[in-house]
């Protein structure tokens, strides 16, 4: 591929970016590098937010994370693997940068406030493509891949109706903490690196086994006690690292990222229909869940704690047409079904909707029945016509299904708290934050 037509693909990417349709579950398997040599010291004060963007001599955000690079370089052979592998796909890179443009402006404002090395705004790369859809084997989910039991861990809500772990600022939020509480813990960012991949319990007893045996515990000296996922894990960031570092040595082009806000997150004061949240900030409903990715269903729930995240133009929008809509915000409330009695069938009749809204609504696969005890969305109807959906119906609702008449018994399955309601779905196995790999 020439440098133009590079350039023109990034561009093009770039212009993109937003749209939900433009994500995909491409997997992270080569990540590159060569050597830009940074001091350890060179992190942020914890008052460096406060500066003005025209303050900062970079004009795009790649510059700012190079500003910002703190920790210790790692020179191996895996890290020339993995950039040479990575600068032979520079279109790779270009996806993936059209992908971060509208979070990275976050994540790195985000580590300067907490004097954190911006490098590690380059960590959702190898963890997930910045793809906020992005969902492991072990049911790792969003940019920065957390198992649904390290998001408990994080204040993360995992529900019906929404899953945080998926939402770009109360992730990053989680994973910047969590980050931080392994730095205190090993006093080194490449093991902090590595304990958030393979958890911090078996780093520990890496440490202590090399320990036992009068060996170094730096991350090469115990890289062969780790799997193979993890001696590639920081590796990976510091091929990435390089190439963003310089990125004309590796034949890469990286599209400019503005170095400032994307979006701008907007109080909702009620129930509100993502469908209507989207056609009062004049955005395509895809464009809007690229943004607001942890919300399930087709009603936002919450009181004004819960944000929506808008591109900065569509927010005045927003602003503007909510204040003439003149309208139901919303159009969903709940129902909780009381016996086998209520059929999907015969909910539609009594809510004035057909079986496939209702089974839309909340992902309820075909050849599948509903359980007693589940709650589900149904229209509004003029009774429940200006009320919302109270927090401890959001907190506590769940819905089980079973296989519809005709089907095996054994076929049936209950789901707690997943983002798809499918009748393949499978139990997952949950990262221990102690001692158990993340991903795999």
């Amino acid at each position: 591929m020439t440098r133009t037509t590079s350039i023109a693909a990034a561009l093009v990417l770039l212009l993109s970016a937003p749209l939900a349709h433009a994500i995909d579950n491409a997997p992270v398997n080569a990540l590159p590098g060569a050597a830009v040599t940074r001091s350890a010291a060179a992190t942020f004060p914890a008052g460096a937010a406060s500066l003005k963007v025209d303050e900062y001599k970079e004009t795009d955000v790649w510059g700012r994370i190079r500003s910002g690079y703190a920790i210790p370089d790692l020179s191996n052979n895996l890290v020339e693997r993995h950039a040479k592998s990575y600068s032979l796909k520079p279109e790779y890179m270009a996806r993936i940068s059209g992908r971060a443009s509208p979070y990275l402006y976050h994540v790195v404002q985000e580590l300067e406030k907490r004097g954190m090395p911006t490098e590690l705004a380059l960590l959702p790369i190898i963890e997930s493509a910045f793809n906020p859809q992005a969902l492991s084997t072990a049911n790792a989910a969003g940019i920065w891949q957390f198992v649904p039991g390290t998001g408990k861990d994080f204040n993360l809500k995992q529900n019906t109706f929404k899953d945080e772990r998926r939402g770009v600022l109360a992730s990053t939020d989680a994973a910047l903490t969590y980050l931080q509480r392994l730095y205190t813990m090993f006093g080194d960012w490449q093991l902090a690196l590595a304990a958030y991949n393979w958890g911090e319990g078996n780093v520990q007893k890496a440490i202590k086994k090399n320990q036992a045996l009068g060996k170094p515990t730096d991350f090469e000296s115990l890289a062969d006690l780790m799997p193979a996922e993890t001696r590639n894990y920081v590796p990976k960031l510091q091929a990435v690292k390089n190439i963003v570092g310089n990125p004309s040595q590796y034949n890469v082009v990286l599209p400019v990222i503005d170095n400032q806000p994307y979006f701008t997150a907007v109080d909702k004061t009620s129930d509100i229909d993502l469908a209507i949240a989207a056609q009062l900030a004049e955005m395509s409903v895809d464009e809007f869940k690229a943004l607001n990715p942890q919300f399930k269903r087709p009603v936002i729930t919450g009181d004004d704690r819960t944000k929506i995240l808008l591109p900065q133009k569509n927010a005045e929008k927003f602003h503007l047409n909510l204040a003439q809509w003149g309208q139901a915000l919303s159009t969903w409330t709940t129902h909780r079904i009381t016996g086998a009695k209520e059929s999907i069938a015969s909910l539609a009749s009594k809510f004035g909707t057909t079986p496939e809204v209702i089974r839309q609504a909340n992902n309820i696969p075909a050849q599948t029945r509903l359980k007693a005890g589940s709650t589900i969305l149904v229209p509004k109807t003029s009774a429940s016509m200006h009320s919302d959906i109270a927090d401890n119906i959001v907190d506590s609702a769940v819905m089980a299904l079973e296989a519809d008449r005709g089907e095996k018994r054994g076929s049936a399955r209950t789901q707690r708290f997943k983002a798809k309601s499918t009748a393949a779905s499978k139990s997952r196995v949950s990262r221990n934050t102690d001692s158990r790999r993340k991903h795999r």
